[in-house]
């Protein structure tokens, strides 16, 4: 597949999974999606699970706490003023919480399919005016900054004894500190490379001439077999339920 098959397909699931597809629905998104993983992604999809559940879980389990344990009934009870069920909620937390993991781990998918272009090979590869690129390469380094800001933040806090290497009470006391720190470092390493490094160095122009490409090739390969399959079934998914409903 191309990077542009590929999103695109990851686009579709996304917007398929938000729709509230029925039973059958969710069953056939679910069929498209896992031979996604098995023949494109195939070993690695075990990791865009986990990166997917170690998103949610811990969403998960504050929303049963608030909701199932606390509130009792679930919004749409709690809008027709009737009377209310931790039944409901939890299946209000468990029907947000499923969602919320399908859209995270599609987009692990697409992603870790290219794993081995490089960030800049990817969007180059990508059919997208040269705008959309460079925010895309500048938002992904914003990213990387970030990350950098937090191990040097959390690593100057360890030298300084305000924190330790291994969980304890001593971090969650002084995890204000260490949330200030990687905002300060970030915004120090961000406000030196935009004032100072990338003027020097000419970054944006540098940047605009390695995202050129000349001849983006849209969809090509696999892409013709895989958008086609997904749009098969999203009007199955579309109509699925209501057919077997109304029949």
């Amino acid at each position: 597949m191309t990077p542009n098959g590929a999103f695109t397909l990851g686009v579709i699931l996304i917007a398929l999974g938000m729709g509230v597809p029925g039973p059958r629905g969710v069953a056939v998104l679910l069929a498209l999606t896992l031979a996604f993983a098995v023949i494109e992604v195939r070993g690695a999809s075990v990791t865009a699970l986990r990166r997917a559940a170690l998103v949610v879980l811990p969403l998960a389990a504050f929303m049963g706490v608030v909701w199932v344990g606390i509130v009792g009934e679930s919004p749409y009870q709690i809008a027709s003023a009737t009377a209310g069920t931790r039944t409901a909620a939890l299946a209000y937390v468990a029907v947000l919480c499923g969602r919320l993991f399908f859209i995270v781990a599609v987009i692990q998918l697409v992603f870790l399919r290219f794993a081995e272009l490089t960030p800049l090979a990817l969007i180059r590869a990508l059919a997208l005016p040269a705008t959309v690129k460079r925010v895309l390469a500048i938002t992904l380094s914003l990213i990387g900054t970030l990350r950098h800001a937090i191990d040097r933040a959390h690593i100057a806090l360890i030298a300084a004894g305000t924190l330790t290497r291994k969980p304890s009470w001593r971090n969650v006391l002084h995890s204000w500190r260490l949330i200030q720190a990687v905002w300060l470092s970030a915004i120090t390493i961000m406000v030196g490379r935009m004032r100072d490094k990338w003027p020097v160095e000419n970054t944006i122009a540098r940047l605009d001439d390695a995202l050129a490409n000349a001849a983006p090739s849209w969809f090509s390969g696999d892409d013709r077999i895989w958008l086609p399959i997904s749009l098969g079934a999203a009007a199955v998914i579309l109509v699925a339920d209501r057919i077997s409903g109304a029949l």
